[in-house]
């Protein structure tokens, strides 16, 4: 199992009401946790792209974000989650152009994670017609964008977009390209997924036995991959909530007072393409905040893991047991001061990470050069 963080731009109203400064501090304190991440054993870092979604994310360009980032860190992977490669939202050349200088920039530690985007909102603030016609637009360009990175000219002609015959400058980094990923939140997806070998992530929306159907569909496809890029991504990552402290009943008092359940009305209220539980409050009505001692039964069932290191770990080992190759956390999605998350990032680094991650390698490194390497042969 790896581990990495989300730097996702969450700025609370009540904060912009407080303070005119507020998202100007948010965007640096993502920053603080980006080089917290780097210094503690999180291998990756990974950052949307969002767009009109107030409060919930304030990231609408995560080349931007990482380019800084890259600059700022030495070691861990720099991630988009998504980077939307929607022709209207994205030009696909452009796309290409900007993963391999990002592929330069990091000096190979850039991770293309795709998608479509998941709100209304969103798609139609593009002048797309619908969210339905998304999917479509993802499929077609996913499969050019690698063709782009070849040392050739390029050209095409599709449904949703066109381009005359033109050289994509630059090239990767190499050898081959950055690992390429998509968003799912269906078993469909994460068999189209496996299909094409690419990696996929997904936001936990209860038991990690709850993904059991998910993780079989991609496992089951990956095998049989007939991967859209140069090598097989073979990779899964999930989503959840982390706090690491010494004093677990602390950790669970906290974890009742850091507003991840006004966090989640928020994704509820915006992401309208993402499915979504019965009788759930809607917005502006929020799901209540737990109790301390509903943070301890979610921790224990896996939902999040928070309290002390070994329960941190007991809730790790639940998402190990289902296959997830990778558990990301999203320790700026609250209220809490950057001081106690980046303690909490530093427990877990030393005392947590070492249990499940024994590789110093990243994985995604290990299959570009495994991969380089047969081609190569």
């Amino acid at each position: 199992m790896e581990f990495g963080v989300f730097a996702q731009l969450f700025v609370p109203r009540f904060e912009l009401e407080q303070d005119p400064q507020a998202e100007h501090k948010r965007i640096f304190r993502n920053i603080e946790i980006v080089k917290a991440a780097d210094r503690t054993g999180f291998k990756y870092v990974w950052c949307p792209q969002h767009h009109f979604l107030l409060e919930y994310s304030h990231m609408p360009g995560p080349e931007a974000f990482l380019g800084y980032c890259a600059a700022q860190t030495e070691r861990v992977h720099l991630g988009s989650a998504i980077l939307n490669i929607t022709p209207p939202v994205n030009k696909p050349q452009r796309v290409a152009e900007n993963v391999a200088l990002l592929d330069h920039l990091t000096n190979n530690r850039f991770e293309f994670g795709t998608g479509r985007g998941s709100s209304t909102t969103e798609v139609l603030g593009f002048d797309i017609p619908s969210v339905d016609i998304t999917k479509a637009m993802w499929r077609e360009t996913i499969r050019e964008i690698p063709k782009m990175w070849k040392d050739r000219p390029y050209s095409f002609e599709g449904e949703f977009f066109r381009m005359p015959e033109r050289n994509v400058l630059p090239k990767p980094h190499g050898p081959l390209h950055p690992a390429i990923w998509v968003a799912g939140g269906s078993p469909g997806t994460f068999t189209e997924a496996g299909e094409m070998g690419l990696g996929v992530f997904c936001f936990a929306i209860g038991r990690p036995t709850d993904m059991e159907p998910f993780v079989s569909a991609y496992k089951g496809a990956v095998t049989h991959a007939t991967p859209v890029g140069d090598y097989v991504n073979d990779n899964i990552m999930g989503v959840t909530n982390m706090l690491c402290m010494e004093d677990r009943d602390k950790a669970f008092e906290t974890a009742a007072n850091m507003g991840m359940n006004y966090y989640s009305s928020l994704a509820y209220h915006w992401l309208d393409n993402v499915p979504r539980p019965k009788n759930l409050p809607e917005w502006p009505n929020k799901i209540p905040e737990p109790t301390p001692e509903e943070v301890e039964r979610l921790s224990a069932e896996g939902f999040i893991a928070v309290g002390d290191p070994d329960d941190c770990a007991r809730s790790v080992q639940r998402w190990v047991d289902l296959g997830f190759d990778q558990l990301t956390f999203s320790p700026t999605t609250n209220t809490l001061p950057t001081e106690v998350v980046i303690e909490s990032m530093e427990l877990f680094g030393r005392e947590v990470i070492p249990r499940f991650d024994k590789d110093p390698e990243h994985s995604t490194t290990r299959y570009r050069r495994e991969a380089a390497a047969r081609l190569s042969g």
